[in-house]
């Protein structure tokens, strides 16, 4: 039972946005910590598009600490890699006492990266004047954008609108090979034929003008 119960914690509570392109509330996160510090167990937060989900829920740091460190997180780590940063992810111990030997742990992990000065830089960069928050609003607002120009389109369904920036649409099987030789994407459900389409900090508004059309064009001449 316990076991059965750790499984589907690790998997609801993985990652801030979820793999489905939704948010967690805060409210959720919370029931989610409550459950596991019943059973003796501690939360980690993947945040690696944080910034992404706190954007989506009004991109304050008020939403952030609701879903955080008011909901009970024990350990979060914040991405910065998905958010503009040439690589780096900074892990947060929420319980202090569980960070007591991480600096040991990461170097027997070879998570210790030298000249780590330069990663903290980009973290300077990113977390001031809010540019975070601004870059992870643009990728949402660009996987809006993607899903309002293509939802339409004969052959692209989707189960749900996106919240972040990620969109999950199911293709005719005949027209993903095709599509991925021209843009490259990843599958997501093969049995349902369903890829994912993702946004970043830099795409721009005629990227996402340029893909519609080529999915528009390259499901027609599939028919």
């Amino acid at each position: 039972m316990l076991a059965s119960l750790k499984s589907v914690l690790e998997k609801a509570a993985a990652t801030q946005s979820t793999e489905l392109g939704t948010v967690y509330t805060a409210a959720e996160i919370a029931v989610l910590c409550e459950t596991a510090h019943r059973h003796d167990m501690v939360v980690h937060l993947d945040g690696a598009r944080l910034a992404n989900a706190v954007a989506a829920q009004g991109g304050t740091i008020e939403v952030l600490r609701a879903m955080t460190v008011e909901a009970g997180v024990d350990v979060l780590s914040f991405g910065g890699t998905k958010n503009a940063m040439i690589g780096g992810e900074a892990v947060i111990f929420l319980n202090r006492d569980l960070g007591t030997r991480a600096r040991f742990a990461r170097k027997t992990v070879t998570q210790l990266p030298s000249k780590m000065r330069f990663i903290a830089a980009q973290f300077n960069a990113l977390l001031g004047d809010e540019l975070w928050l601004r870059l992870a609003t643009h990728a949402n607002r660009m996987t809006t954008r993607l899903y309002e120009a293509t939802k339409m389109i004969p052959g692209v369904s989707y189960d749900l609108a996106p919240e972040v920036n990620s969109v999950f649409p199911v293709l005719p099987a005949a027209a993903i090979d095709r599509l991925r030789e021209w843009s490259f994407f990843w599958d997501w459900n093969t049995s349902r034929h369903q890829v994912r389409w993702m946004t970043a900090w830099d795409t721009s508004e005629s990227d996402v003008a340029r893909f519609a059309t080529g999915v528009r064009e390259i499901l027609a001449s599939c028919n």
